[in-house]
């Protein structure tokens, strides 16, 4: 099997460059994986499951308040910054990122407004947790540089910058937390929960300024596209987006909100430190993505329907065999990873392990988001993905109450495995394939690439 990878990557430029990507992206993210765990551990040891709990639902308040104010600009981006560089039509691709940005500035700083000025009514009648008030109203400032630094983010991967989007993206965020939280508690002698607030407000700052003094570079000998961006032009295709997105990120944050709602600040913690781990097994999937999507907008830019078949079920294989390591890990040692914590994120292993089968199961779906996207497709990935946040709701309210954090996990798994059902029967419907991947012959859903 190895040796007909190998010599498919001589074969196919394209595998080489989607492999060749993924491996960027993979080796600077396990230089700042370890930093961010490492930060994470830290946290939880000197403050516990509860401050992180609190931590986790101010920063969803206004993660989701960030998906608001960037109206889906993030991915119209990266698919229309990489059809048009693909094409070699630079000051086009340019006139696009600027519209995007000329966009995203008014719409979140009124959201950041909005959300400072609601944190109250947030904190004391949503979530019942009134002391959360100061800590969403501190993180709301984070709220513009983050939704710019998004932007920022997936323009230099429509260019292929995956060495500076991946170094932006996963090393920098948990040096500058480190030493920022270093300085902070240990040098400054403060002490409060808000610290972790702050760091994270000035992080994000500080990356979204060294992202866009990169793009100025990159952009600096172009001049302006002598075909005009129009507004209308750009929403038709990110508010499809906007409301995939928006779907995607309240998926991924109704188990924390549900909980928060429910169950205590600790429980909160421990689910999103079970969270965090479980992430690490759909890390491939991370990876490939990184580099797939520019490489499908490229192909459905040339009308090149085998390239971008062959693309889409080499990327699949590729992360199945890549996720099943950390996978194993997890079944057989939750417990010990969760007490990497602290004792009291113990009782979160059954949680870890049913997340982690949740991640393993999303990952042999593959690209399947993001093949939709940059195909022209986002109505259909948008009905995936709410007939997925319809059923992970509806679980998590009829879990959570009774079964707590691994009710959350059990409402996660279940709607993930839908949603790859559901998604697989839509490509195979539009496309004629299917890009889900088993190992064994008889039973694989992607077919091997031709050698």
């Amino acid at each position: 099997m190895i040796r007909r990878f190998l010599k498919s990557l001589e074969e196919d430029g394209h595998l080489k460059e989607l492999v060749r990507g993924s491996l960027t992206f993979g080796s600077l993210r396990l230089v700042g994986m370890p930093l961010s765990y490492l930060f994470a551990v830290l946290v939880a040891r000197i403050y516990g499951p509860a401050p992180m709990g609190m931590l986790a639902l101010a920063s969803t308040v206004v993660g989701i308040g960030s998906i608001l104010a960037a109206l889906g600009l993030g991915n119209a981006l990266l698919r229309f910054v990489a059809e048009h560089y693909a094409r070699d039509e630079k000051a086009t691709a340019k006139a696009f990122y600027l519209k995007g940005i000329s966009l995203c500035v008014p719409a979140s700083m009124v959201v950041a407004i909005a959300i400072y000025t609601m944190a109250p009514y947030v904190a004391e009648v949503v979530l019942e947790k009134p002391h959360l008030t100061p800590y969403i109203r501190v993180a709301s400032f984070g709220l513009l540089p983050g939704v710019l630094l998004t932007l920022n983010l997936e323009t230099l991967r429509a260019l292929k910058r995956i060495r500076a989007y991946t170094f932006m993206q996963n090393v920098m965020p948990p040096v500058l937390l480190m030493i920022a939280f270093l300085v902070g508690y240990f040098v400054l002698s403060y002490k409060e929960i808000m610290l972790l607030i702050l760091v994270g407000v000035f992080s994000t700052s500080v990356i979204f300024l060294v992202s866009t003094v990169f793009l100025w570079k990159e952009f600096s000998h172009l001049g302006h596209a002598s075909i005009a961006v129009s507004t209308g032009q750009l929403l038709s295709v990110s508010l499809p987006m906007f409301m995939t997105g928006a779907l995607s990120m309240i998926i991924s944050w109704t188990d924390i909100i549900m909980l928060g709602m429910w169950r205590t600040d600790a429980e909160v913690g421990i689910y999103n430190i079970a969270v965090r781990l479980a992430m690490i097994t759909s890390f491939p999937l991370m990876a490939i993505n990184s580099i797939a999507a520019p490489k499908f907008a490229e192909f459905w830019g040339r009308q090149d329907m085998e390239g971008l078949k062959r693309i889409a079920q080499q990327s699949t294989r590729f992360i199945f065999w890549t996720s099943a390591p950390m996978l194993t890990l997890y079944l057989l040692f939750p417990s010990f990873f969760m007490g990497i914590f602290g004792e009291e994120f113990r009782v979160g292993a059954l949680a870890l392990v049913i997340l982690s089968i949740g991640q393993f199961v999303d990952a042999t779906g593959g690209s399947k988001g993001y093949f939709l996207q940059m195909t022209g497709k986002q109505l259909y990935n948008f009905m995936a993905l709410l007939t997925m946040a319809l059923t992970n709701a509806g679980l998590n309210m009829l879990l959570i109450p009774e079964y707590g954090i691994k009710g959350a996990a059990l409402a996660s798994l279940i709607s993930i495995v839908w949603v790859n059902i559901f998604a697989a029967i839509i490509i195979y419907r539009l496309y004629g394939f299917v890009i889900l991947y088993f190992p064994r012959p008889n039973f694989m859903f992607v077919k091997s690439c031709k050698e």
